[in-house]
C-alpha cells in the first residue's frame, strides 16, 4: 500500500500541534447566535454547543494527544528499555522479580489500569501522562527482555566479556543498538494506543479539563447533540480514526522493513 496518504495525514496532525499557537485560531470564543451551527463559509466544521468554532478546537486538540502521545511513548520506551534490559543482562533474581511484577500488569487490561491511576491522582494532563507511562513501559519491558536474552548469548558478546570489557559498555555498545529496531516497531504501536488511550480519558473527564480542548471531550460534548449536531461527534472521530490509522499503516510498513524477511529487495 503507498504510504503517501498515512504520511500526509501524520504531518498535518504535526503541523497542526507544532504551528497551531501561531494560527489566529479562537478555540474559547463563545458566540450564542451560532451554537450547533452546521458547518458553512465562515466554519467550515460547524460550531460546538457553546458556539465556539470547531475547527479551532480540534486544532488544540491534535496538539494536546501528540503531545501527550509523545511524552508517554519516550517516557514508556526509556523505562521500559532500561528495565527490561536490566534484568535480561544481570539474570538471577532481579530477572524474576521483573518477570513477576510484568506479569501481575499483564493480568489487567491496561486501559483499565490507566483509568484507576488517573482516578486516583486526579484529572490533568500530567496525571495522563503519568497513568500511560506506568502502564505503557510493560511492552517495552517485555519486548527488551526478550530481545537481550537471545543477544547476550551471541559470540562477540561472549568474547567481550572474556576480554574484561565492562558491563555498561557491553549493553551501551553492543547490546542495545541490536534491540533498537524491534523498539522503533514498538513505538510506532504505541503511540496508537496512546492517541486512543488519551482521548478515551478525557471522554470520561480523567484528561483534559475545560475549557481546554481534546478530541475525547470534543466527543463526549458531542454526543448529547448527535441528533441535531451530529458534526460534533463525526468532525473529531473522523480525525481520530484518520490518525490512528495511519499510525497503524505506518507502523506496519516499519515492521515489514525492518524484518528483513519480508523487506523487498530493490
Amino acid at each position: 500500500m503507498r504510504l503517501g496518504l498515512p504520511l500526509g495525514i501524520l504531518l498535518l496532525w504535526l503541523g497542526m500541534a507544532m504551528f497551531g499557537p501561531l494560527l489566529d485560531l479562537q478555540p474559547d470564543h463563545i458566540e450564542l447566535s451560532r451554537i450547533l451551527a452546521s458547518p458553512g463559509s465562515d466554519a467550515w466544521l460547524g460550531y460546538d454547543d457553546l458556539g465556539r468554532p470547531l475547527w479551532d478546537r480540534l486544532v488544540v486538540g491534535a496538539r494536546t494527544s501528540f503531545f501527550v502521545a509523545l511524552w508517554v511513548v519516550v517516557i514508556s520506551a526509556l523505562m521500559g528499555t532500561a528495565i527490561g534490559t536490566a534484568g535480561a543482562y544481570v539474570g538471577g533474581a532481579w530477572d524474576h522479580v521483573i518477570v513477576r511484577i510484568i506479569d501481575i500488569f499483564l493480568a489487567f487490561p491496561g486501559i483499565l489500569l490507566a483509568i484507576a491511576m488517573a482516578g486516583l491522582m486526579g484529572p490533568g494532563v500530567d496525571n495522563v501522562i503519568i497513568a500511560l507511562s506506568t502502564v505503557g513501559r510493560v511492552g517495552f519491558a517485555r519486548l527488551a527482555r526478550a530481545q537481550v536474552l537471545s543477544i547476550k548469548q551471541r559470540l562477540h558478546i561472549e568474547a567481550a566479556v572474556a576480554m574484561g570489557v565492562r558491563h555498561a559498555r557491553i549493553v551501551i555498545r553492543h547490546v542495545l543498538p541490536l534491540t533498537l529496531a524491534p523498539l522503533i516497531v514498538e513505538a510506532s504501536f504505541a503511540v496508537a494506543g496512546v492517541v486512543i488511550a488519551e482521548a478515551g480519558l478525557s471522554f470520561l473527564g480523567l484528561g483534559v479539563q475545560p475549557p481546554a480542548a481534546s478530541w475525547g471531550s470534543i466527543i463526549r460534548d458531542g454526543t448529547r447533540y448527535m441528533l441535531v449536531a451530529p458534526h460534533m461527534v463525526l468532525a473529531p472521530g473522523i480525525i481520530l480514526m484518520l490518525v490512528v490509522l495511519a499510525v497503524n499503516l505506518l507502523g506496519d510498513h516499519l515492521r515489514d522493513w525492518v524484518d528483513v524477511r519480508t523487506r523487498r529487495v530493490l
